[in-house]
């Protein structure tokens, strides 16, 4: 499988055998390119996905060590993400599936995190288990029955984990990307073993959605009052967020008689999360390596491998604005 992914500010091509194995991941990532504006400029992104796509394609291949003669299936994210930026990555791969004959998969952005958990050693995941999906646009609980079965069990309410951790290190006056910023100077502050605040959790009782944005709020008003420093806020506010959701996880996690959690999305990267999660789930938690848990083409590989598998394939007049349903099934 040749997977292509240009969902946000990365351009990445990999190819994945089996939905298992990653022979090559490359990523061309535009960070620097976007610093200076403190956060992702659509526009930007896309004519640098313009520029990096091919080559990152060719380096793909060749670190593969194979050629497009090799390929049996191409993929490309469909969604969600920024539009420009997707049709780049996703109309190169459907003119590479096109031109060689090819089956082509249109690939939900979210279901590939998901599916980062299986280029990870080992035995593959268990069913049922539950996917805690935690990136800068989503934050989302959903019970994963079975390939290509899924069901939506909470989500954010306004805020995504991600986005609210990039927000407070603007408002801290963190270098950009904020939420990595955010969760050194957190780290940093409890390694000293210095003594914090505390923050408030929004638990929303009697659901399992999420809301950040009060507490973006509060931190806010905790840098207003000139009382606490950088280190704390970040800390106060880390905490806060890792609270919230290990908790609802491995209450979900108990509920269901899930067999296993599955994290997913670029927050996974967080190692206070890594930590809390693992302490508190009754069951076995699954965290891919730091590498896989940001947007990448290997992740979008693997999912479509699996949605090969169930016979499914997308028509060739889908585009990025069909459904990006992810509990559906392709088209075709």
């Amino acid at each position: 499988m040749l997977a292509i992914e240009s969902s946000c500010d990365e351009t990445s091509a990999a190819v994945v055998v089996d939905g298992r194995v990653a022979r090559s991941n490359v990523v061309a990532s535009q960070v620097d390119l976007h610093a200076r504006y403190g956060g992702v400029v659509p526009e930007v992104a896309s004519r640098q996905h313009l520029a990096k796509v091919l080559p990152v394609i060719r380096d793909a291949l060749d670190a593969a060590g194979c050629t497009l003669g090799d390929i049996d299936a191409v993929a490309g994210t469909r969604g969600p993400g920024l539009a420009g930026a997707l049709l780049v990555g996703y109309s190169a791969a459907k003119a590479i599936a096109f031109g060689r004959d090819l089956p082509f998969l249109g690939t939900n952005h979210l279901e590939g995190h998901i599916y980062a958990n299986w280029l990870v050693e080992g035995d593959e995941p268990r069913f049922p288990a539950l996917c805690l999906v935690v990136s800068g646009g989503h934050t989302d609980l959903v019970l994963m029955r079975g390939h290509g079965e899924y069901e939506r069990l909470g989500g954010t309410r306004d805020d995504a984990a991600g986005e609210a951790f990039d927000k407070v290190g603007r408002l801290l006056g963190l270098p950009f990307p904020g939420g990595p910023a955010v969760a050194r100077e957190a780290d940093a502050f409890a390694a000293r073993g210095a003594k914090g605040f505390s923050l408030p959790r929004a638990w929303l009782p009697g659901t399992f959605d999420f809301s950040f944005s009060g507490l973006k709020t509060a931190a806010l008003h905790a840098v207003r009052s000139g009382k606490y420093g950088t280190p704390e806020v970040a800390a106060a506010f880390q905490e806060s967020v890792v609270d919230v959701i290990a908790g609802k996880t491995s209450r979900l996690a108990a509920e269901l008689g899930a067999v296993e959690v599955l994290v997913a999305g670029g927050v996974a990267a967080n190692r206070r999360l890594r930590e809390e999660l693992a302490r508190r789930c009754p069951v076995p938690v699954r965290i891919p390596p730091a590498r896989l848990c940001t947007d990448n083409a290997a992740m979008i590989g693997a999912a479509a491998t699996y949605r090969l598998r169930l016979g499914e394939r997308s028509a060739w007049d889908e585009d990025i604005f069909s459904t990006n349903d992810w509990s559906a099934p392709l088209p075709g």
